[in-house]
């Protein structure tokens, strides 16, 4: 015997559905990091997709279409950080708060919010750093500097800072973190 997880609906049930009012989609929850995290993602999708067509069907490749893809994806990675710093969607281990008393949870949970304060404080200045070390280094087949691609990484890492800031602060209103 065997169970279906799925209900069967009928034809006309289904095309009643299409009779529903359609929900207006809600952006309210969507940050600035977000829409140029998008933005730089399709510049990557349609820089791998030219490398693909004139790799495969001119048979005739771009060369700078791998490198801008590269330095696209390292952007959405430090920028897509920035998202989960603010949606608190990192990786992160809560087992021991369900076994502390509201305390030292509260405590741990504060100690953890200015470590992530700090760490992202000391990154900015390490990329900092590094800018200045590659600022004038131009890019292998395109001459741009790579400083652009650096100074938009440092750009997360600050967002990244500013929205772990807002987090530390509403987890100390609330009184606990998520």
């Amino acid at each position: 015997m065997t169970h279906d997880s799925h209900v069967q609906v009928t034809g006309d049930e289904l095309a009643k559905t299409l009779d529903d009012e359609v929900p207006h989609a809600d952006f309210s929850h969507i940050g600035a990091e977000d829409w140029v995290t998008l933005g730089i993602f399709w510049l990557m999708a349609l820089s791998v997709f030219l490398q693909f067509f004139t790799r495969y069907v001119l048979n005739d490749s771009y060369a700078w279409t791998e490198e801008i893809a590269t330095y696209c994806l390292m952007v959405v990675v430090f920028m897509g950080s920035a998202m989960c710093v603010r949606l608190s969607h990192h990786i992160q281990v809560d087992f021991l708060y369900r076994y502390l008393p509201a305390g030292p949870a509260r405590a741990l949970s504060t100690a953890i919010d200015l470590i992530r304060v700090a760490f992202f404080t000391y990154v900015i200045k390490l990329v900092w750093r590094y800018i200045s070390l590659v600022a004038d280094e131009p890019m292998t087949t395109i001459q741009y500097p790579k400083a652009i691609v650096y100074y938009l990484i440092m750009a997360a890492f600050v967002l990244m800072l500013i929205r772990s800031v807002q987090v530390a602060y509403e987890n100390w209103t609330r009184g606990y973190s998520i």
